[in-house]
């Protein structure tokens, strides 16, 4: 069973350090370009920034790959900042929208979701979701973007998934005592000493 890493982009990191230099230098005449270089540094690092394609590094995931096994690399993100496309060996996926977001979020494809599978789906209600190597991201606008995997998917998806009874996931796996769990709109999955429980609500 794959389990959830929660993991912070560095980007953002990235940029505030790089607003903090630039708070630092001050804007006088003498180093305005340089300023005005950091300043376009620092755009281009945030998600929704000038749209030129970054490293790990410096932006957020914008560029990424994946992990062993599949050559995956991304490039530029959208105008909006919440779209990029990645080259797999099942040839270019894009990954947008609040499904981007989170992917983003959790670390793209260097964390345990790894590279996109397959295009972008439609769910039920308006709903979207996204296959990748190591899990699922769900949205709806209702619950949110969140990660099902594992045992906990496989119990979910026999369930009827978003068109059964428990809905779309409203939280990623979350510890539990000896196990794992995760709530959805209808009901709750928990994975306990290897033993899968479907509590509806």
């Amino acid at each position: 069973m794959n389990h959830f890493a929660r993991r912070t982009a560095t980007g953002g990191a990235a940029a505030l350090a790089a607003a903090g230099l630039l708070l630092a230098a001050g804007c006088t005449d003498d180093n305005n370009d340089a300023v005005d270089s950091a300043i376009s540094s620092v755009i281009t690092t945030m998600p929704g920034g000038a749209g030129s394609t970054t490293t790990p590094e410096e932006g957020m995931g914008s560029e990424m790959t994946t992990s062993p096994g599949a050559e995956a690399t991304a490039t530029t993100t959208a105008a909006a900042g919440e779209s990029t496309t990645i080259s797999t060996p099942n040839g270019e996926i894009t990954i947008s929208g609040e499904v981007y977001n989170k992917y983003v979020a959790v670390g793209g494809a260097t964390s345990p979701l790894g590279a996109p599978e397959e295009a972008q789906e439609s769910g039920p209600n308006g709903g979207e979701y996204q296959d990748f190597e190591g899990g699922t991201i769900y949205w709806s606008s209702d619950s949110g973007a969140h990660i099902v995997w594992g045992e906990i998917r496989e119990a979910w998806e026999a369930n009827g998934g978003a068109n059964g009874t428990l809905g779309y996931p409203v939280s990623d796996e979350e510890d539990v005592a000896g196990g794992k769990q995760s709530e959805f709109t209808g009901g709750t999955i928990t994975w306990v000493d290897g033993e899968i429980t479907v509590t509806p609500n």
